[in-house]
């Protein structure tokens, strides 16, 4: 392999992450002309980023710390990330039950007003309130429960998002290296001399003119001992976790439940057979990658429920649970649930030595805004276009007139009629117009190749090989989509031995 005179490699910069942070730098960088290279020593999104709450929201709770100018630019997120994903992201209601012994109903008005009108709307509806008793939403609750709120806020794949910026990333340039970390770098006076070791134990050297340190959880680890930077570390590690339980209540609306801790949780529709519960916040100390939801935590959300709920919960109800470990930057507060939730970019370097940018905190709502004003950081160090072009052009798939969710589907359906609806949905949903790259020359079920099981076909998991970076079964069933949930062990056995026969012992691992 390359030396210092010879890299295999030689870039602009250097992103160290495959999660939504890193993934969306890297689309940012690419599409104003920088030549990027992306590791991430396991699959995209392996990390924080498949396991959140799966909300792009502007943070309801946040205005109780006063947290402003988050709020306000993740509210006008909203808007822009359906704007440019309509595939994978679609507006959700939420309803919010009103407990007096928690909150006064005049500050939930305040709040929600303040909710409606800090950015602009067009795609979402307002909030007002509703008669718990005399309604659909009221009808799964306790009586104890009379007055209730509805705002809006949006769902989103949190997984896919992730891979479709690090496709767009790829078509644009970057090279997108999966399983594969960085495990040194040396700062010269204008460059970093990178060593990258994939899971094969291949290794590659990287020049890049900067690096950017996405690493989430793992940013203070990489920052010491892979970058060779001391100093103070501003990471805090608080762990949240959700747990899915058989579908709770009948409509496509959320709720968001308050607690006497102050803290909340929400309910949502998951994947049609189910219901998604979180979050916690509960500090966490130890490897991210062992991170499991506890037994205390389980417990937490099944008692949030049934306070609420005629339908009470317990563990024994749970058929799917996962925890993730969120890397928020420590401004020092108390309590895990007020940490703040906004982001911080810390720059260092240049004009005499090769710039670092690392990264604090962060949501999956905020991520494009978080890399445009990463590119504004580095856009003194490094040549490249100054214009921000993320908000108006769509992720891949997302290329549909008006951002038509509806109208595309139609069209997909009444183009190929043989496919059942809930699989011609799912492949919507999942790849939008890019799921003609699954179907075109199929005109029936035969036509996709094998049955794996459930709703899984030989040609999807081609695809997702191909495409996607996919190399294992948990890829595919958990992150490229939550098939795992419906198929259980016997479609992970079937999809690993398909792999295996296909691909490799290599990609079933």
């Amino acid at each position: 392999m390359g030396g210092e005179g010879q890299p295999d490699h030689e870039c602009d910069l250097l992103v160290i992450g495959g999660g939504i942070n890193g993934a969306g730098i890297a689309r940012d960088a690419s599409g104003r002309g920088l030549k990027v290279v992306l590791c991430e020593r396991n699959d995209l999104a392996s990390g924080t980023s498949s396991v959140s709450s799966k909300l792009i929201h502007g943070g309801l709770r946040y205005l109780e710390h006063y947290e402003f100018r988050l709020v306000r630019e993740a509210l006008a997120e909203r808007e822009t990330l359906l704007r440019i994903m309509p595939h994978i992201a679609w507006p959700l209601r939420f309803v919010l039950p009103h407990n007096a012994d928690l909150r006064p109903a005049w500050m939930i008005r305040i709040g929600l007003f303040l909710y409606d009108h800090l950015a602009a709307r067009s795609k979402l509806d307002g909030s007002h309130q509703i008669s718990l008793r005399a309604s659909l939403e009221g009808a799964p609750l306790k009586g104890d429960y009379d007055k209730g709120f509805i705002y809006s806020d949006c769902w989103v794949d949190d997984a896919r998002l992730v891979v479709l910026n690090a496709m767009d990333a790829a078509a644009r340039g970057a090279t997108i290296l999966t399983r594969t970390a960085c495990v040194g770098a040396e700062r010269k006076a204008d460059h970093w001399l990178a060593t990258l070791t994939d899971d094969r134990g291949e290794s590659r050297t990287v020049r890049a003119r900067a690096v950017v340190n996405a690493a989430g959880p793992w940013v203070a680890q990489v920052q010491k001992t892979v970058l060779g930077q001391s100093g103070k570390e501003h990471l805090r590690l608080v762990q949240g976790s959700h747990i899915v339980v058989p579908k709770l209540y009948e409509g496509a609306h959320a709720y968001i439940l308050q607690n006497p801790d102050k803290r909340i949780v929400f309910v949502i529709p998951y994947e049609g057979q189910f219901t998604l519960i979180g979050t916690t916040d509960v500090p966490y100390a130890g490897n991210p990658a062992e991170v499991r939801i506890s037994k205390a935590e389980t417990e937490y959300l099944c008692a949030s429920v049934s306070r609420y709920f005629e339908r009470e919960i317990a563990p024994a109800d749970v058929v799917w649970s996962y925890a993730g470990v969120r890397p928020l930057y420590d401004d020092e507060a108390a309590d895990p649930a007020s940490v703040t939730r906004d982001y911080v970019l810390e720059a260092s370097g240049g004009p005499e030595d090769a710039p670092l940018l690392t990264i604090y905190g962060g949501k999956l709502t905020t991520y494009r805004r978080l890399a445009e004003h990463a590119m504004e950081k580095l856009g003194p160090l490094l040549e490249m276009s100054p214009k921000e072009w993320t908000g108006s052009e769509p992720l891949p798939g997302g290329d549909m007139p008006d951002a038509d969710f509806d109208a595309f589907l139609a069209d997909f359906r009444a183009r190929n009629p043989w496919l059942p609806e809930d699989l011609s949905a799912r492949y919507a949903h999942s790849y939008g117009t890019r799921a003609r790259l699954i179907v075109d020359g199929a005109d029936s079920l035969d036509g996709l190749g094998q049955h794996l099981g459930g709703t899984l076909y030989e040609r999807e998991a081609e695809y997702l090989v191909a495409h996607e970076w996919a190399r294992s079964a948990d890829d595919i069933l958990l992150r490229r989509s939550k098939l795992a949930l419906h198929g259980g062990k016997e479609l992970k056995d079937a999809l690993e031995k398909w792999l295996r026969k296909r691909f490799g012992d290599q990609f079933a691992t």
